[in-house]
């Protein structure tokens, strides 16, 4: 057996036979100009030489940053620290006024939106898996807005502001998922961490209620396209790994071997929940 790069990774999320199993490694920004500079090849290069099967297709939009540099901000208005090589908020535009429907939102129907992603979709053809990249996808979304512990306090003192929040959030992202299908994504790919080292950052009961059903909307239309779905998220979830499974994940990583039993997972999830 010889397999495309996609062929090999949709085969090895179903559970079926490989030749081999399919690698994915991604870089910081930093990593990546030392790696490309050893290698004496361009950044772009990379992917191909490390041997990666999926790329993530991310929007097309003006950089923005704050006056004194110190913030980059993403799509949606949040502040993304400039010093830190992973991802630091250090600004959030709900933290200060909470009120949503002054909140300049960002608009998914912009044509542009998807400028680049068409064109990296169509290079990636028949070779590799590509997915658009729903990193910051729901609960991360939420808090990056409104400030990590005043949303994690908004969860229990005002459910109703969170669910309100969380609406809005599932509403854009809808239009995107839309037009990520129509260019012909082969999957989705989700980043939502819900967890620390030892347990959940919340009630399971929590989840439940406010991220479950709407995660599970998000997941929809591609289970409707008969289209696989991962899911980043980091920690120890043990507790609602069942629910994910239940609401159509195919997919998860990280598998933290400190953190999550790898025996448990394939005692009940080998065969539905590829990992």
């Amino acid at each position: 057996m010889d397999f495309t790069h996609k062929e090999r990774l949709r085969r090895s999320l179903k559970f079926e036979p490989v030749d081999r199993l399919p690698t994915q490694i991604n870089l910081t920004a930093k990593m990546a100009e030392k790696l490309a500079d050893y290698f004496g090849i361009s950044q772009q290069g990379l992917p191909v030489i490390l041997g990666n099967h999926l790329v993530r297709l991310d929007l097309s939009y003006p950089e923005r940053h704050s006056p004194d540099g110190h913030s980059l901000y993403d799509w949606w208005g949040a502040g993304h620290a400039t010093g830190e090589e992973g991802y630091f908020i250090n600004s959030s535009p709900l933290s200060n006024n909470r009120e949503l429907d002054s909140f300049d939102w960002p608009d998914p129907y912009a044509p542009d939106l998807l400028d680049n992603a068409k064109q990296l979709a169509k290079l990636c053809g028949d070779e590799y898996f590509s997915v658009p990249d729903f990193g910051w996808a729901l609960f991360e979304r939420a808090w990056s807005l409104r400030g990590f512990e005043q949303f994690l306090m908004d969860m229990v003192l005002d459910p109703g502001y969170v669910e309100s929040l969380l609406d809005r959030i599932v509403e854009i992202q809808l239009v995107l998922i839309r037009r990520f299908l129509n260019i012909g994504v082969d999957g989705g790919y989700f980043g939502d961490d819900y967890g620390a080292q030892n347990g959940l950052l919340f009630s399971p009961n929590l989840w439940r209620k406010l991220i479950k059903p709407r995660l599970h909307s998000l997941f929809t239309p591609f289970l409707e396209r008969g289209l696989p779905v991962l899911l980043h998220s980091d920690g120890q979830i043990q507790q609602i790994i069942p629910d994910l499974v239940e609401i159509g994940l195919t997919t998860l990583n990280p598998i933290q071997p400190e953190v999550l039993d790898h025996r448990w997972l394939r005692e009940h999830f080998y065969g539905r929940l590829s990992f």
